[in-house]
């Protein structure tokens, strides 16, 4: 499951940076793939719709909340931790 969420997240997130899924990597920010805060806004969104989740608010604030954007690494344990919950 985890392989198939982290595939639909990259995909996600490459639409948005208009790159291909593999060109992008854990380490990547969106800064690095060229995504700004209003792109990251509809990513988000995309996420949420796409997993059926609601991702905190204060996402772009680590330090206030569990959902951290920093690099896709962590959005993508972000993800998977919220859709865990979810089905647990």
């Amino acid at each position: 499951m985890t392989d198939t969420i982290k595939s639909r997240i990259r995909a996600i997130i490459a639409e948005q940076a208009m790159l291909e899924p593999d060109q992008i990597n854990d380490d990547a920010t969106p800064e690095d793939l060229g995504i700004d805060s209003l792109g990251l806004v509809e990513s988000i969104f995309a996420l949420e719709e796409e997993f059926d989740i609601t991702i905190p608010f204060n996402a772009n604030e680590p330090d206030k909340s569990d959902f951290d954007i920093s690099n896709m690494g962590t959005i993508i344990a972000a993800v998977e931790r919220l859709v865990a919950q979810k089905a647990a």
